[in-house]
């Protein structure tokens, strides 16, 4: 089949690589590029034409985006420029691109290559994948189906958005330590669990590649709690899978 590509357009950097779907893993080394500052469409589309140019790459492409997508329309922008608000972000990738684009959630892609892929495949009943980085990235599943663009980083805790106190960016900002933060991220596990019962919580984003420092700190509770086996390529994966399954 044709080669079908993969963009994770983040907070702080955008990274694509063509993407072997039938393995789920990263055809080649991934491209990446900072995520321009301020993030408004017309510079991040630039940054992404360079990705997918770095490649040579001639055929469908997927995008992540870290916001709510619906019909290929970013609804929201907590951590990019608000020019995305209300705007055909599908549209200006496949005019820019020249070449067809899909845009979806990127917790929803991460969650997507997870659950066929990953951490959470065969899994069944209630899953979530949660993607800790400039934010908190969300993917519910049910038996498998996704529920998309829960946006659950931003359910509030103690006042103010969850990601705003559980972020690996938070970590960061205030300087907690691996000690520190798990209590953080403990107690947001406590509200997403009592709100949805999960039999399976997969713990993403580029925190993930030192799961060995945290999750054991973490406190014992009802549902398995494991570290994402893509880590960091989850969301290419994801985002290669979703443009593959619409261009088909």
């Amino acid at each position: 089949m044709t080669a079908v590509f993969g963009v994770d357009i983040g907070g702080s950097g955008i990274k694509g690589a063509p993407v072997d779907l039938a393995r789920g893993v990263l055809a080649q080394e991934r491209h990446k590029v900072l995520t321009p500052q301020p993030s408004a469409p017309e510079a991040v589309v630039a940054a992404v034409r360079e990705v997918v140019r770095h490649f040579d790459h001639q055929g469908p492409v997927g995008l992540t985006f870290p916001g709510v997508v619906v019909d290929g329309r970013t609804t929201t922008a907590a951590n990019v420029d608000k020019g995305w608000i209300g705007l055909d972000a599908a549209g200006l990738f496949r005019e820019a691109l020249d070449l067809p684009a899909v845009v979806l959630n990127d917790a929803d892609a991460a969650g997507l290559a997870e659950t066929a892929h990953g951490a959470g495949r065969g899994q069944e009943g209630v899953v979530l994948v949660l993607t800790f980085g400039t934010g908190i990235g969300s993917a519910l599943f049910v038996d498998g189906v996704l529920v998309p663009n829960t946006e659950l980083g931003h359910l509030e805790l103690r006042g103010k958005d969850a990601e705003r106190r559980a972020s690996s960016a938070a970590k960061e900002r205030h300087g907690w330590n691996w000690e520190q933060w798990a209590g953080r991220v403990d107690e947001y596990l406590d509200l997403v669990e009592m709100l949805f019962s999960p039999q399976l919580i997969v713990i993403g984003g580029g925190v993930s590649r030192k799961h060995e420092k945290f999750l054991p700190l973490l406190r014992g509770r009802r549902a398995r709690v494991v570290p994402a086996e893509l880590r960091n390529d989850a969301g290419i994966v994801g985002a290669a899978m979703a443009a593959a399954l619409a261009t088909a």
